[in-house]
């Protein structure tokens, strides 16, 4: 058993300008993901998973479906009349101060300090993966670390302040560098951080002091070699967010079942808004061929190698071929859709046409009618 509490503090918004086709009107956290999910799931549900009780989701802007999604917290058992979940909205309209992670920590601050819990671990919402938050703080109390940086080894998503990391044999980072360096193989930060809550007190006040903003450039580059920083790899699947393709891709990467068996173990399960619908309901003229389809949706066309989420309404005659389409898009008769990713409540009149590619998908704002 451990003998350490922690506290989840989420970045809903973070990256929010690396996918801004789809985060115009909601946070990265709140992006539809997979046919009922959205971005936030995943990692709401790995800090509950690791037992975590508290968790606050700090925002910035566009937050109003964030809030329709989680509720209360109820999905994910944090509906509680003691800790649970919580909404930290900004004190300040200054975009500036929220480029990043201190000025929302500083704003927050009455709350860190009413917690109660020992350890802290930051997130963000833009990788998708089913990691184990508690072999992350099981690694960093042995560890007995000051920070401990989550990480993978691989190509560097094209995203800003992104950390890439050197370590020694024992795990500790000598070197940081903050931004895409190359196009080769290296370790990077996946945007999940642990370390002691006093400690990130103490921190967060010295940087307000000094007029800092950004977590990883103004604190643990510049500070690399006075705080002893550890790294921990990842050992489970992370799919990056940083674009309108890498998120197309990641939505198609579901229809391999290994993928699935991944992001979906059953020790660790994915909890979601519960949303009671119908079953699927196929017509007499139904094709559907290496798909998920979501349920209250109804198919009456052609549907391959797609992910069509809830209350999809598809019509007869109608081919649907490699597309991600939101909750509650209708597709009227004798449409043809490529390549495409149809936010929620568009509309596709009767003969449309749309063809993009798998490396320039098309995207259908929400709302919108073709």
């Amino acid at each position: 058993m451990r003998n350490y509490t922690a506290l989840g503090l989420i970045f809903a918004n973070m990256h929010d300008e690396a996918v801004r086709d789809c985060t115009a009107i909601r946070s990265m956290g709140s992006l539809p993901f997979g046919g009922r999910y959205r971005l936030i799931d995943f990692v709401l549900s790995g800090m509950v998973n690791a037992g975590i009780t508290k968790v606050g989701v700090m925002t910035k802007s566009n937050y109003q479906s964030l809030m329709d999604h989680l509720g209360s917290g109820k999905a994910w058992d944090l509906s509680r009349k003691h800790e649970g979940l919580f909404f930290l909205p900004p004190r300040s309209s200054d975009d500036a101060k929220y480029q990043g992670r201190i000025g929302p920590l500083a704003d927050i601050m009455a709350f860190l300090l009413r917690s109660k819990e020992e350890l802290v671990i930051l997130s963000d919402c833009h990788m998708v993966s089913s990691m184990d938050y508690s072999a992350l703080l099981q690694a960093h109390v042995e560890s007995s670390a000051d920070v401990t940086v989550a990480y993978r080894n691989g190509v560097v998503p094209a995203l800003s302040d992104i950390p890439l990391i050197k370590m020694d044999a024992a795990g500790r980072v000598t070197d940081m560098l903050i931004g895409r360096v190359g196009d080769g193989e290296v370790c990077y930060g996946i945007g999940v951080y642990v370390m002691r809550k006093d400690w990130l007190i103490h921190l967060i006040n010295e940087a307000v002091a000094r007029n800092l903003q950004h977590f990883e450039r103004d604190i643990l580059q510049r500070r690399l070699h006075e705080i002893n920083i550890h790294g921990y790899e990842v050992p489970s699947l992370v799919m990056p967010i940083y674009s309108l393709s890498s998120y197309y891709n990641a939505n198609l990467a579901l229809l391999n079942s290994e993928v699935r068996a991944q992001l979906f173990p059953n020790s660790r399960p994915v909890y979601t808004k519960v949303r009671d619908c119908a079953p699927v309901q196929y017509g007499l003229h139904a094709q559907v061929t290496n798909s998920l389809v979501a349920d209250g949706a109804h198919v009456d066309g052609t549907v391959k190698n797609s992910i069509i989420f809830r209350g999809v309404n598809i019509g007869r005659d109608t081919v649907i071929e490699d597309c991600v389409v939101m909750q509650d898009v209708t597709v009227a008769d004798r449409c043809s859709l490529t390549c495409v990713v149809a936010d929620k409540n568009a509309v596709f009149r009767e003969g449309r046409t749309l063809q993009g590619f798998e490396s320039y998908p098309v995207y259908i704002a929400k709302n919108a009618i073709v």
